[in-house]
């Protein structure tokens, strides 16, 4: 109550006190700011939409809806597809949202269930954010000088013993699906450690309280009261997970292989339409094949969408009071 600018102190006594026309015009100057920068993204979003949509649009109707569902990409013969692009970001993105959010949740319950020390919890969450910071291209270098040399051995005896299973039907040579799945579950793994965070910190203390008065123990209470209850919050940090993987390029570009197939191999090259966007678009020929880039980047941008605004809803909806605001 001292802290607050508009109460006075009197004989001991805490009195109201008007605010003054400073205080009234940074208000105003303040909701006046804020709602201006919020217009202006919304203006900013629709203008990158019509500038994209507008040189797509063209190349869409040439190459009609098989654009969506062909898996040549030939600029000498104007023969463009992007099936394997569409299938590459959807499968990359989801296998590093498996491996992303089960260490993500599982960082996120130690830090909140009071299973390490304050300190420790207090350096974990800064390396977890720390991750956040980091450029994907140094991601990219990483993937590439590090993580394949360490893989490849263990990836080759895998589809050497157990090549029959089509996950493991090809051998890793270099570039590939898994190396570039690892280092994206990395990169969205913040996001999915802070939003689950957000998610268990908003559960009433009383509600475990609760669940170690009925006899369950650290782990029921857990698994059965704190999981279950956050669990709205939990897919909201999923979907903005698979959100962030689903656009993020760089890195792919440089450890996804860039070869249009159809494959469930694990090891295999494979690419996304990011990847295509990255590596094809500085030399692409103005006509055509710009256009299909244009549209290629159209549909990746209707999947982030969906999945960011669905995310968002969930979050807010999660949230008490959220889908109120």
């Amino acid at each position: 109550m001292a802290d607050n600018k508009f109460l006075g102190n009197a004989g001991g006594r805490t009195l109201s006190k008007p605010p003054t026309p400073g205080d009234i015009f940074f208000d105003k100057s303040f909701r006046f700011l804020t709602r201006a920068f919020t217009w202006a993204t919304v203006f900013l979003l629709t203008f990158i939409v019509y500038k994209i949509g507008g040189e797509a649009l063209p190349a869409f109707s040439d190459l009609g809806i098989k654009f969506l569902f062909t898996s040549t990409w030939n600029s000498s013969q104007d023969v463009y597809g992007i099936l394997p692009q569409i299938w590459g970001t959807l499968y990359s993105s989801f296998l590093a949202l498996l491996l992303g959010g089960f260490f993500g949740i599982t960082i996120a319950i130690f830090i909140t269930q009071d299973f390490l020390p304050y300190r420790v919890e207090f350096v974990l969450k800064n390396i977890i954010e720390l991750l956040a910071a980091i450029p994907s291209v140094v991601y990219g270098l990483w993937g590439i000088y590090v993580l394949i040399p360490l893989i490849r051995p263990v990836a080759n005896f895998l589809h050497e013993y157990l090549g029959w299973i089509p996950f493991f039907s090809t051998r890793l040579s270099g570039l590939g699906l898994l190396p570039a799945v690892l280092v994206l579950s990395i990169m969205i793994l913040p996001t999915v450690a802070a939003v689950s965070q957000d998610a268990f910190k908003a559960i009433p203390h009383k509600t475990k309280e609760a669940a170690f008065g009925m006899g369950t123990t650290r782990w029921e209470a857990i698994l059965r009261v704190m999981l279950p209850t956050a669990s709205g919050g939990i897919f909201g940090a999923l979907v903005l997970g698979f959100g962030r993987a689903l656009g993020e390029t760089m890195a792919l570009a440089m450890l996804v292989g860039s070869m249009s197939t159809l494959t469930l191999s694990f090891f295999s090259p494979a690419d996304t339409i990011s990847a295509l966007l990255a590596n094809t678009f500085p030399e692409a020929n103005v006509g055509l094949e710009t256009g299909a880039l244009m549209s290629a980047a159209c549909v990746l941008l209707l999947i982030t969408l969906i999945v960011n605004v669905a995310g968002a809803v969930i979050v807010a909806k999660a949230t008490p009071g959220g889908d109120k605001r």
